[in-house]
């Protein structure tokens, strides 16, 4: 049994003819006529009477009638399903974020996405980078954006680099000239934010590197509370730069350059699993990445699609 006999079957069923049938199919009356006795042979039963006037369903016929129908929607909503993957008009994108990326950067890139491709479902989990690599290497999330890791099992795709800078309020005596020096810098109560994350190590080598130990005021696990305490003048921080800039543009916070230092910087990146195509969401998803950042195109990926539907 084939699509074309059940087309053919369920034509002449609603034409009761099949001269009109083979109208509809684009077909010859005989071709028609071959189908429909190939059906009746596979399944044991006449599905049509002909007389004079026409043809019409036997009780058989009658009965098998809602099933090849149904098989023939259902074929056409999988069609329907596939052209809508293509053109991006249906469809998830399941990603996994490190916190200050989902916090700062991603809502831009995803308003960028949601624009162009708004019928794609969005799923987003957030974490600690080793956190959002077991994701990737799971399956739960299709890509992942995170400082840039080193496995095996992961494409890397290199984004920006993430700066941090020093931040005080804006009545410090460090905002009035906009630079410290970094001995200066740690006589300064220091608030560090979460031990555990990649940015206090960063902070801690910078100092660490200079022969400067630091003042530590206060370790707190979140950046919003750590600007906040800053604000209200009960230390001062480093933190990335993506956190700060709307604080700094309206005043509240003040950007201080180091005069011996540079503000250490680490490297953000898409991962995705190795030697596994992208999903079409996920390499629209890159598209527009690569349209922000300029990133050298991964040759796994082949070249970029465009990011507008067709």
């Amino acid at each position: 049994m084939d699509l074309g006999q059940l087309e053919a079957f369920v034509e002449v069923a609603q034409h009761q003819s099949f001269s009109k049938a083979a109208e509809a199919l684009f077909l010859t009356q005989p071709s028609v006529t071959a189908r429909i006795q190939s059906l009746e042979r596979e399944l044991g039963e006449p599905l049509f009477e002909r007389d004079g006037r026409g043809v019409r369903l036997t009780d058989v016929g009658s009965s098998f009638l809602p099933y090849a129908q149904r098989v023939l929607k259902d074929l056409q909503e999988g069609r329907d399903a596939l052209e809508g993957l293509r053109s991006l008009q249906i469809g998830v994108l399941r990603l996994g974020s490190a916190f200050t990326v989902s916090t700062y950067v991603l809502p831009k890139i995803l308003k960028a996405y949601h624009e162009r491709f708004p019928a794609v479902e969005i799923s987003v989990k957030t974490g600690r980078s080793e956190e959002v690599l077991h994701l990737v290497l799971a399956d739960e999330v299709q890509a992942g954006l995170v400082r840039a890791v080193v496995h095996p099992d992961v494409e890397t795709v290199q984004l920006y680099e993430d700066e941090v800078v020093l931040v005080t309020n804006s009545q410090h005596p460090f905002a009035a000239s906009g630079e410290a020096r970094l001995e200066d810098v740690g006589r300064q109560p220091l608030i560090l934010f979460d031990k555990g994350s990649s940015y206090h190590d960063l902070v801690q080598g910078l100092f660490r590197q200079a022969g400067v130990v630091p003042w530590t005021a206060m370790e707190l696990d979140s950046m919003e509370a750590t600007k906040k305490m800053v604000e209200e003048g009960l230390g001062i921080a480093m933190l990335p730069r993506v956190s700060v800039e709307r604080e700094v543009k309206l005043g509240v916070l003040a950007e201080i350059k180091l005069r011996d230092a540079e503000n250490p910087r680490r490297r953000i990146a898409l991962i995705y699993r190795r030697n596994r195509r992208p999903s079409r969401t996920t390499g629209a998803f890159l598209n527009i990445l690569h349209e922000i950042y300029g990133f050298e195109w991964p040759a796994s990926m082949g070249q970029p699609a465009p990011t507008v539907p067709h």
